[in-house]
């Protein structure tokens, strides 16, 4: 963090110990050092707390976005199910049957229908 050599330290330590004293600087270095402590907990907690906030707004996007896939996939399923149903030769085969037999039905209950009426 701080680019502090050697003869950093000791010429800070030969200042404070001319301005403090020698009685009070035992006492100011403890006070100083709890200080410094409390400043990197606090920095230390403020980073955790972005890195988990990070974190769960990571989760929170790719459980949207999975959420979202899967919705997608459904609907697509959905649709290709329906359009198989649909297109295919099968169905309408079966309704070209159906509609032809049922004219034939029609056409011959029509014509027995006719034939009761009809004395002999």
């Amino acid at each position: 963090m701080f680019d502090i050599g050697f003869t950093e330290l000791l010429l800070i330590s030969v200042v404070a110990l001319l301005v403090i004293g020698p009685k009070r600087l035992p006492t100011a270095a403890r006070v100083a050092g709890r200080w410094v402590g409390r400043i990197k907990r606090g920095f230390n907690t403020i980073k955790e707390d972005v890195e988990r906030e990070l974190g769960a707004d990571e989760i929170r996007r790719e459980l949207r976005n999975e959420g979202i896939l899967e919705k997608e996939r459904k609907m697509l399923s959905d649709a290709t199910y329906r359009a198989n149903h649909m297109f295919s030769d099968k169905p309408l085969e079966n309704l070209l049957k159906d509609s032809t037999s049922s004219k034939d039905s029609s056409s011959a209950d029509s014509a027995a229908s006719v034939d009761k009426e009809k004395p002999s």
